[in-house]
C-alpha cells in the first residue's frame, strides 16, 4: 500500500508488460482445469482478466472435470490449440506468477482458488517424487537379487565339485550291547568250553560272563 498519492500515481504510470498470448492462453487452460463448471470457469476467468469469449470458453469446456456442459457447435473458426507447460513448483513462470497473484487477491473466492490450485500441484510434485524414489528402490532390488542368484549358483557350483569323504564304518551293536564281532568270539569259545549256544541269535548272559571271566582271569595273572 502506497502511503503518499503522488508515489501511487507516479507508480499507476510506469509502463506494464502485458502478457503474451501464450501466457493467457496457458492461464486460462490451468484455471479450466480447476473450475466445477462452465458458469464457475466463466466467473473465475473474469475475476482473473482472462478472456470469457464464447470461442475461448468453448475450447475450454472440454478440460473442466467432470463437466456436463457439452461444448456448443459454432460457425466461428477453430482456435488454434496451445499446449500448457508442465508447471513446476520450484521457479517462476507465468502460471505460477499468476499463482501468486491470486493468493494476493482481495477476493476471497479467487484466493480460495489459489489455494486449492497450490495444493493439487503441491500433490502432484510430491507424487512424482514419491514414484521415482519407488523406481529407484525397486531397481535397487532387482540389482540385489540378481546378485544373490549369481552367488547362489557359485555356491551350487563348488558344492558339486567338492568330494566328500565316506564315513569310517563302525561296529554294530546288538542288543546285548556287544558287537556282532564280539559274539562271533564267544561262540567257538563256549562251545570249546562245553557251552551249548545256536549259531545265529542272542547269545545267554551266563555264557558272556563267563567268557568276560575266563578273560579277565589271564589278565589279572600277568599283572
Amino acid at each position: 500500500m502506497f502511503t503518499d498519492w503522488a508515489q501511487a500515481l507516479e507508480a499507476e504510470s510506469l509502463p506494464l508488460d502485458p502478457p503474451s498470448a501464450q501466457q493467457l492462453a496457458a492461464a486460462a487452460r490451468v484455471t479450466a482445469h480447476h473450475s466445477r463448471d462452465k458458469h464457475d470457469m466463466t466467473l473465475l476467468l473474469d475475476v482473473l482478466g482472462l478472456p470469457t469469449d464464447p470461442d475461448t470458453v468453448t475450447a475450454l469446456l472440454p478440460l473442466i472435470p467432470e463437466t456436463g456442459d457439452a461444448p456448443t457447435m459454432t460457425t466461428a473458426p477453430a482456435t488454434e490449440t496451445i499446449d500448457v507447460p508442465v508447471v513446476p513448483l520450484t521457479f517462476s513462470n507465468p502460471v505460477q506468477e499468476l499463482l501468486d497473484w491470486a493468493l494476493a487477491h482481495p477476493a476471497a473466492a479467487v484466493r480460495n482458488r489459489a489455494t486449492r490450485i497450490t495444493a493439487d500441484l503441491a500433490e502432484l510434485t510430491e507424487r512424482r517424487d514419491t514414484e521415482a524414489a519407488q523406481r529407484e528402490a525397486d531397481e535397487k532390488v532387482a540389482r540385489a537379487k540378481a546378485e544373490l542368484e549369481r552367488a547362489q549358483e557359485e555356491l551350487r557350483t563348488v558344492k558339486a565339485n567338492t568330494r566328500t569323504t565316506a564315513a569310517a564304518p563302525t561296529a554294530t551293536r546288538t542288543g546285548s550291547g556287544r558287537s556282532r564281532q564280539e559274539l562271533a568270539a564267544i561262540r567257538p569259545w563256549a562251545r570249546e568250553n562245553g557251552h551249548q549256544v545256536a549259531d545265529q541269535g542272542m547269545v545267554p548272559q551266563r555264557i558272556q560272563e563267563a567268557y568276560d571271566t575266563a578273560h579277565r582271569a589271564p589278565a589279572r595273572k600277568a599283572g
